[in-house]
């Protein structure tokens, strides 16, 4: 099961783009790369509470998010997969696994952009939040895979979770399944290597650190 932002999507640049509108319409200074990554945390919307050093409201949550998603939009053209995405995707297709998408990015317009970047016919599902957003990824996957399993009649300690956040290992090792942190920018590499799952730089070193490789087809 792959992450979305971050992971597959090479997005982190316009994520700080799309945050600093934010910070803008709050009237607030602009942020950094760095900052967002010693920072970020799920639920999103205590992020936003420590970048902003206040607690955030129900309303004023609604509010921030919605100019979040429009000014990530906006950017979107720009948007351009990981290096290696595609070759990932295809060895995994290769050794004839199942491959599917969990991204907490909107679903109605994850869809569309999964199918202009031509991958869309990679996975046997993809899902995106549906709903209000800003929490942790468990219970998504949790739902993501209740649908996958039965489908591809694998088990849950058959599932490889790969993502770039804290979360996506929080969230694997909820449902019991593997996890391989990616360096792809949410988080520094200390923080992500103090979960204790491997942590690698590309996402076929990911797939070679689960035995995804070549020499297991």
């Amino acid at each position: 099961m792959w992450d979305w932002n971050g992971t597959l999507l090479d997005d982190q640049l316009l994520v700080v783009e799309a945050l600093n509108a934010v910070l803008a319409d709050r009237g607030l200074p602009p942020t950094d790369l760095a900052t967002y990554q010693r920072l970020y945390t799920r639920p999103v919307r205590t992020f936003y509470e420590r970048l902003f050093g206040r607690p955030i409201g129900a309303e004023e949550w609604e509010h921030l998010d919605e100019v979040y998603h429009h000014g990530y939009a906006s950017a979107l053209e720009r948007a351009r997969l990981a290096i290696d995405a595609e070759v990932a995707l295809d060895r995994v297709a290769a050794l004839g696994r199942s491959q599917s998408l969990l991204s907490m990015y909107r679903h109605d317009q994850l869809v569309p952009l999964v199918r202009r970047l031509g991958i869309d016919d990679r996975f046997v599902r993809v899902d995106g939040l549906r709903g209000p957003g800003g929490g942790p990824k468990a219970p998504h996957l949790e739902a993501h895979l209740a649908v996958v399993l039965p489908a591809t009649g694998a088990a849950p300690d058959e599932v490889l979770v790969i993502g770039d956040a804290l979360d996506d290992a929080a969230a694997a090792a909820h449902v019991g399944a593997a996890c391989v942190l990616y360096d792809g920018g949410s988080h520094p590499r200390a923080q992500l290597e103090a979960v204790g799952v491997p942590v690698v730089d590309t996402l076929t070193d990911a797939l070679a650190v689960a035995g995804l490789d070549a020499s297991a087809a």
